[in-house]
């Protein structure tokens, strides 16, 4: 039965020529880097209370006219190995640092070189959000670029943006990046 509702739905979206885009997006970073509180804020939810997250959430987004089918991934040093289970089909990844914690910029710079070292990421494109920016001590954006060595990835699109998943500061210009670069290449 669901088969046929979903192939009915998609005739009729062809008919009516507004069949939406989906992307599977995954949202990955170091714990604390504030993962979750951006898909919340990106889902215009209440972004005052968030706990860490222990395993996976996933959300469906609607941005541009897309569907985003987010995945954001724990953090924690333990969860880390598992992330590559959840990269097959990826449309972009979603990177967040914490631009206050100068201390982990080495260690999230080598979980992200790893990442891109991925065959299920090969060419995948990367959207970084340069977190809490709306601190005091944040690094700007484009130093934290600088040492990742961002110029470096030649295979991909990326950028680098900074934000505030709090205040939603440069999160809606992550997501113009999102729909005037991906979209584009998926069409």
């Amino acid at each position: 039965m669901g088969l046929i509702r979903n192939g009915l739905l998609s005739v009729m979206q062809k008919l009516k020529g507004s069949t939406e885009l989906e992307l599977r997006i995954v949202l990955l970073g170091l714990d604390n880097a504030g993962k979750t509180t951006l898909l919340k804020c990106l889902a215009s939810e209440d972004v005052s209370t968030i706990t860490p997250t222990q395993g996976f959430n996933i959300k469906s987004v609607a941005s541009h006219g897309m569907k985003l089918n987010v995945w954001d991934i724990g953090g924690q040093r333990k969860i880390r190995p598992f992330w590559k289970k959840y990269l097959e089909n990826t449309d972009l990844l979603v990177y967040v640092i914490d631009s206050t914690d100068k201390k982990r910029f080495e260690e999230t710079g080598l979980e992200l070189s790893e990442l891109v070292d991925e065959e299920n990421l090969a060419g995948v494109p990367i959207l970084i959000f340069a977190n809490k920016q709306d601190l005091g001590t944040a690094s700007p954006a484009s130093e934290i670029a600088e040492g990742l060595n961002l110029h470096t990835y030649r295979d991909r699109v990326w950028q680098i943006q900074a934000c505030s998943a709090v205040t939603g500061e440069g999160v809606q210009d992550g997501m113009n990046w999102i729909c005037n670069n991906i979209v584009n290449r998926k069409k």
